[in-house]
């Protein structure tokens, strides 16, 4: 199966004085096509809290390549990674016209949305994760 893609346009408020798009935003970016992906394969924010599936960002590495500036359109690519017991890598990039920006991998925690702690990746996230993409479910987490 290909790669989730989402398209995105560099809006006006995540530009900085240097006239590209900060830091900070293409960790929003990542939040907001993780989002995208999970709710084409049926795990909208309703499904999520409806099946108690919660999850939080542990770690992120992002390589930048090239800038993004206002009002240029990219293409955000979300590409499952590393399935743990507990912790799942996603893999994103940022392309314009087909060039890569940037590349990152995030790895998140799956934990109770009551605050309790780690849960183990349950079978509904897993499967979004893992079968679709042939991907190896095998780890730690």
């Amino acid at each position: 199966m290909d790669a989730f893609v989402m398209p995105w346009k560099a809006r006006y408020f995540e530009v900085d004085q240097q006239g590209v798009v900060f830091n900070a935003w293409y960790l929003t970016w990542f939040d907001e096509a993780m989002t995208g992906y999970l709710a084409h394969h049926g795990l909208d924010g309703e499904t999520l809290t409806r099946e108690g599936l919660d999850f939080q960002l542990v770690r992120s590495e992002i390589d930048w390549r090239s800038d993004v500036r206002w009002g240029e359109a990219v293409e955000l690519t979300v590409r499952p990674g590393r399935i743990g017991t507990t912790s799942f890598d996603i893999h994103f990039t940022v392309r314009r016209d087909g060039a890569e920006t940037c590349a990152a991998k995030i790895v998140y925690v799956t934990v109770a949305p009551d605050g309790s702690g780690k849960r183990p990746v349950p079978a509904a996230l897993r499967s979004v994760l893992c079968a679709p993409h042939g991907i190896d479910a095998a780890g730690s987490g």
